[in-house]
């Protein structure tokens, strides 16, 4: 599920309120699961971390390795569509 960086913001660049990113998160169903976080290089995703700490949503975990990591082994499943 893709939940871009930018929308944890406000126009002017700061994170948006606690309730605010709560239920962005609530939406995405993060709120009721188990949160894994990655991104292409891992930048954005301890953005997202952050942002979900700011929520009040503990224990996300970041996979390090990233998008760039798990594409680049041909034996993993990659979906596109």
């Amino acid at each position: 599920m893709s939940a871009p960086t930018t929308e944890n913001l406000t126009a002017t660049g700061t994170f948006r309120s606690a309730d605010e990113l709560r239920a962005r998160f609530a939406a995405l169903g993060a709120d009721s699961r188990p949160v894994v976080v990655y991104c292409g290089s891992g930048v954005n995703a301890a953005h997202e971390i952050a942002a979900l700490e700011v929520a009040g949503i503990d224990g996300a975990a970041l996979y390090p390795g990233s998008y760039s990591q798990w594409s680049s082994d041909p034996q993993r499943r990659v979906d596109t569509a």
